[in-house]
């Protein structure tokens, strides 16, 4: 008899600690999902305090507690994707993460340096004018390294291409009297980085009539952004 109220015990020793964690856990697992009414009935406003606030619960630890396959599940038979981010390739700003949004929450662009192409502007309205999406971010993110390669003049096989696409801001981009005009100025980096996120920006509405009138219309926002890799934090430009 002892023994048997001995091991109870202990098994309810372990199970008490089980139970007040299950308690404290999320209800709802699902933040399922986006769909045509709700993405219709979004602003472009409202869709980047959605990304801001995203933001935010990453930044803090307090992401949504997601059944990801359950979303990928609902999300088979149709998408509706309330905004596009084009990022850089770079493996520590991943939009998803960092936005804490779920499956058929966004359409993600990547590519190093966060640099636009016919390629990316077709992707673009294709998420926008047909799919519905209410704004397009365009985030570059500290110490880039592909923002490096061209401060530095890099070249080397079809790199050198992509980073000439990022030189128009480092040619834009005043430094002091006495300072660097290359990598090891971080200061310059950071300022270039966020320059070549605003030229993208500009770039796309220039070359893009149909983005352009969607802007115009009210129906659609372009903004670029920056992406803290040490803090997580993401700061709209």
């Amino acid at each position: 008899m002892t023994h048997r109220f001995f091991s109870t015990s202990i098994a309810l020793l372990f199970l008490v600690p089980t139970l007040v964690f299950a308690a404290e856990l999320p209800t709802d697992r699902s933040y399922i999902t986006f769909d045509a009414a709700k993405q219709d009935a979004m602003t472009p406003a409202s869709a980047i305090e959605k990304l801001k606030a995203g933001n935010r619960r990453f930044v803090e630890g307090d992401a949504h507690n997601r059944d990801l396959r359950a979303q990928a599940e609902s999300t088979a038979s149709g998408q509706y994707p309330f905004a596009v981010v084009l990022s850089c390739l770079d493996s520590r700003s991943a939009p998803e993460i960092i936005f804490d949004q779920g499956v058929g929450d966004l359409f993600v662009a990547r590519v190093a340096g966060n640099v636009i192409n016919d390629d990316m502007l077709g992707s673009f309205e294709f998420a926008t004018k047909v799919a519905g999406s209410k704004v397009i971010v365009i985030m570059g993110h500290s110490a880039c390294g592909a923002v490096m390669g061209a401060c530095d003049g890099v070249e080397m096989g079809h790199l050198t291409g992509l980073l000439d696409k990022i030189m128009p801001a480092v040619d834009a981009t005043p430094v002091a009297a006495d300072a660097a005009r290359n990598a090891t100025n971080r200061k310059f980096v950071e300022a270039v980085t966020e320059a070549n996120a605003k030229m993208q920006v500009a770039d796309v509405l220039r070359r893009s009539p149909i983005l352009k009138a969607l802007v115009d219309q009210g129906d659609l926002l372009v903004v670029p952004a920056m992406h803290d890799l040490s803090t997580g934090e993401v700061t709209f430009l």
